[in-house]
């Protein structure tokens, strides 16, 4: 079950759809990665936003998921304008309402 939500969460990234993507986070998510750490659903969309205004494309492509209890743990290439690929390992952590409470984020 997580891992769909996880494949589908990945999807609405790659378009973008920052409308559906707020909506799978709870109001407590925090997002960590090489660049940014927030917390709260209004800071982390206003962090997803931004990578969103930066970029013209960007495609998240899932190698390998992993799930346990409540964690996700995804190996990720991540293509940004068509040109540049980023390997990265999400950890995503879901509540019991099955919404996203944390994102780590470590480039490989």
């Amino acid at each position: 079950m997580l891992k769909k939500i996880t494949i589908e969460y990945f999807d609405l990234f790659s378009r973008k759809n920052i409308i559906q993507l707020e909506k799978m986070f709870s109001e407590e998510v925090s997002l960590h990665d090489w660049d940014v750490s927030c917390y709260g659903k209004v800071n982390v969309v206003d962090s997803i936003q931004s990578i969103f205004n930066n970029v013209d494309k960007i495609v998240i492509e899932p190698i390998r998921i992993y799930s346990e209890y409540s964690t996700v743990i995804a190996e990720l290439e991540i293509i940004i304008n068509g040109t540049t690929s980023l390997f990265v390992v999400d950890v995503i952590e879901y509540n019991k309402d099955n919404e996203i409470v944390s994102i780590r984020a470590y480039k490989r």
